[in-house]
């Protein structure tokens, strides 16, 4: 037998021993699980759920992160799954519309009613995933790196409140507002997590945030800040059923308003497909990358069936497979049944809930300052000097992205059905910015820039 005449298996496909699968499995787990439990604690909070059913929140997602996660790295079939070593996990783009929704009708009423965005949002998504691929030309660096600064500037709102204890309009009926320990120990988290950025190498790089939140946690349990008995009282299995809140419902400005976001966030997922299909060697074909596209709209109608939310792929987990080299989609697949056992671990979710806000305030400074930062990094590639228009789109997007954070009820004049929309500073940027980019650039950008702008993009999508 030749050597030419073995057949090779590509590094993405090769099938590693089940032991050291696992141990890469968790490692691509802990690098995500803060972000993974971010959006949960979000949104459940902002429903005013009580602790039990935001435990259920974190269960469910963390359940559908392994369902999705696995659809996406294994493949389910033709259409469905990119094939690539891919973490799957809720995006932070959707968190600023959901919580607008959340506002304007909280409780289990309004959590139906963000489950039926979703799930309509998601068969969308579905349906558009093979045009995707056309739309990139309205995103170059320009729009996207404006899009996600604006993402990480409305998410830092949540960080701060998070770190005095509370949103900021409450201030005055809520007497520990700013207390000097919470705020001790969100700077505590802080500190901690920027000394592990700066002196730990290796895995322990990967995970400084969510050492940070554990240490942070040590701290509040001697200050008797976090309470366990919710984590004694929880079962230790369940099983993670849909429809947990009741039929969803569905409102059509909600759904037109999360399938605008579903848009975003596979523009993001399509750069970070490009960044792994050069990471890893394999190069992707345009059904491939619509099967990818699909699976986020696939992952975003699961969502809504198990009471979570819209996924996409997390950029850090790329991050992760340049540093280990190790290319093999198999442990993404692992990962994502680690993933899927602790979502039937209610433990689990009532230990996360239990996490105090001031420890995740201290996190939360630095998971949404990053994302904005990752956008001012693709800005800082754009054409500034040669091309003056630039200058004008980023401004005046970024000036409406700030209008709901400065003036919170500046659409009370508007019809109630377009609350939502006008709630969501994230909206109001990306419209801004894609259609001044046309007006002034028109919608063919130099094609050596929009792809690299994607890649950009999708580092930002869960920069955390």
């Amino acid at each position: 037998m030749t050597a030419a005449s073995v057949q090779t298996v590509h590094p993405v496909d090769e099938r590693l021993p089940t032991g050291r699968l696992a141990a890469l499995g968790l490692q691509h787990v802990l690098v995500m699980y803060a972000g993974a439990i971010a959006v949960p604690l979000i949104v459940g909070r902002a429903l005013k759920l009580s602790p039990e059913q935001v435990a259920t929140l974190i269960s469910a997602d963390l359940f559908c992160c392994g369902l999705v996660t696995i659809i996406q790295s294994l493949g389910l079939g033709r259409f469905f799954g990119i094939k690539l070593p891919v973490m799957m996990g809720v995006t932070f783009a959707a968190v600023g519309p959901m919580v607008a929704m959340a506002n304007a009708q909280g409780g289990v009423d309004g959590a139906r009613a963000i489950f039926g965005a979703i799930i309509g949002a998601g068969l969308i998504s579905i349906a558009i995933a093979p045009l995707m691929s056309r739309l990139l030309r309205f995103f170059p660096p320009v729009v996207t790196g404006t899009i996600i600064a604006v993402i990480g500037i409305s998410l830092m709102r949540v960080g701060v409140s998070w770190a005095l204890g509370g949103p900021a309009h409450l201030a005055q009926s809520n007497p520990n507002y700013g207390a000097l320990d919470n705020l001790g120990i969100a700077a505590f988290v802080l500190l901690t997590i920027v000394l592990l950025m700066k002196y730990a190498r290796g895995f322990v790089s990967n995970i400084t945030v969510l050492l940070g939140i554990v240490a942070g946690c040590g701290v509040a349990a001697l200050l008797g800040k976090m309470n366990l008995d919710k984590v004694a009282k929880a079962s230790w299995f369940e099983v993670v059923t849909p429809f947990t809140f009741g039929l969803p419902t569905f409102d059509i400005v909600m759904v037109l308003t999360m399938a605008l976001v579903m848009i975003v966030v596979m523009i993001e997922s399509t750069g970070m497909f490009l960044a792994l299909s050069d990471m890893t060697g394999k190069k992707i074909s345009a059904q491939e990358l619509a099967a990818g596209l699909r699976t986020d709209g696939l992952g975003t109608v699961l969502g809504g069936l198990f009471n979570t939310f819209p996924y996409t792929s997390f950029s850090q987990n790329v991050g992760l497979v340049g540093v280990t080299g190790i290319r093999s989609r198999w442990v993404c697949v692992a990962g994502g049944v680690i993933m899927l056992i602790l979502g039937l671990l209610p433990k689990m979710g009532a230990l996360v809930e239990s996490i105090p806000q001031s420890v995740l305030g201290g996190a939360g400074l630095v998971m949404f300052g990053m994302v904005a930062a990752t956008g001012i990094r693709i800005l800082s590639g754009v054409d500034f000097k040669t091309n003056r228009h630039n200058l004008s789109i980023v401004a005046i997007s970024i000036g409406f992205g700030l209008i709901p954070l400065v003036a919170p009820r500046w659409m009370q004049q508007m019809a109630l059905p377009l609350h939502p929309l006008m709630e969501s500073g994230i909206l109001l940027a990306s419209f801004s910015a894609v259609l001044l980019n046309v007006v002034f650039n028109g919608s063919h950008p130099d094609p050596r820039t929009s792809t690299q702008a994607s890649i950009e993009a999708s580092r930002a999508a869960e920069a955390i």
